[in-house]
């Protein structure tokens, strides 16, 4: 949409950009970094490529943006899931999470941390090393948040934080691949479910 009135230098107007970054954001959720084109993503934010440059820089920067929106929004699951009272409680809350994010109604199924730039040629590189990153830093946040639970005894002695912490990432990972695959919220709760059954006992 072109801009109707003069605006700031540097501020560009026309659009409103909160919106335009929620709709690149479910592009992005939904086809990927490569799969997601530029036409596809103006198109969808309903703006030029001249006015998503000015507002948001390059595809990367969009992606970078799209995600911290994805984290604070549909995925802030995870970080909230670090703040449950006992090393249960947290991967119960994560693994909830996931089922949920992946199965928002009227949104991708999936998640975008996991298949945003899973498998990326060239171009991609960036964005998969970014999202790997993510992953792993999540992953570390739970090793942490169990290490402390062992620390606290509610975790027992012989428990390993790293182990539980892959564990529970992994079943979470999977949790949005089978999403992606048509896998409903109720079959994914169960799965969660059965996987906390295998929880090390106090």
């Amino acid at each position: 949409m072109d801009v109707t009135r003069k605006a700031p230098i540097g501020r560009p107007r026309g659009f409103d950009a909160d919106v335009a970054l929620e709709r690149a954001m479910l592009v992005f959720w939904e086809q990927g970094y490569e799969g997601a084109s530029l036409a596809d993503l103006t198109t969808a934010m309903g703006i030029t490529k001249t006015s998503m440059y000015a507002a948001f820089g390059n595809k990367e920067n969009l992606f970078r943006k799209a995600l911290e929106r994805y984290l604070e929004g549909p995925a802030a699951y995870t970080a909230l899931a670090m703040h449950e009272p006992t090393a249960r409680a947290v991967a119960t809350a994560f693994l909830a999470g996931a089922v949920s994010a992946c199965t928002l109604p009227g949104s991708p199924s999936g998640c975008m941390t996991v298949q945003g730039a899973l498998a990326a040629g060239e171009p991609g590189h960036t964005a998969r090393d970014l999202l790997v990153s993510l992953r792993g830093t999540g992953q570390e946040h739970l090793r942490d948040r169990f290490a402390r639970a062992v620390d606290e005894g509610d975790l027992p002695a012989g428990a390993d934080p790293a182990m539980l912490a892959r564990y529970v990432m992994t079943v979470g990972n999977g949790i949005a691949v089978q999403a992606a695959g048509g896998a409903t919220r109720d079959q994914l709760q169960r799965v969660a479910d059965a996987a906390l059954r295998n929880w090390p006992p106090i």
